[in-house]
C-alpha cells in the first residue's frame, strides 16, 4: 500500500519563472518543468503524483513569492496546515 502524502502543492504557473529550483531540492522528486511554455515562454513547475513529505524545501529554494505554496496535511482530518518557517 502506497504512503498518504503528508502535503499538499500548489504552483501557481504564473508566478514561476522556471529556473528549477524547487525540482532539484525536493527531497522525494515530486516536482518537474512542464513540457510546454507558459504564454510568458517559461516551462512552469508541476507537482507529479501524489508524493508530498509537507516539508516546504522546494517554497523556501524558490526565489519568486507566491509561486509555491506548502500545506502539510494532517494525518487523522485531513486539515491543512501551513510549513513550519
Amino acid at each position: 500500500m502506497a504512503e498518504q502524502p503528508k502535503g499538499k502543492v500548489e504552483v501557481n504557473p504564473e508566478e514561476c519563472n522556471g529556473c528549477g529550483l524547487c525540482v532539484e531540492s525536493c527531497p522525494l522528486k515530486g516536482l518537474k518543468l512542464s513540457d510546454e511554455p507558459n504564454e510568458n515562454g517559461v516551462r512552469p513547475v508541476q507537482h507529479v503524483g501524489e508524493v508530498c513529505a509537507g516539508c516546504g524545501t522546494c517554497h523556501y529554494f524558490c526565489p519568486e513569492t507566491g509561486a509555491i505554496t506548502v500545506c502539510r496535511l494532517d494525518e487523522h482530518d485531513d486539515e491543512e496546515y501551513p510549513p513550519a518557517a
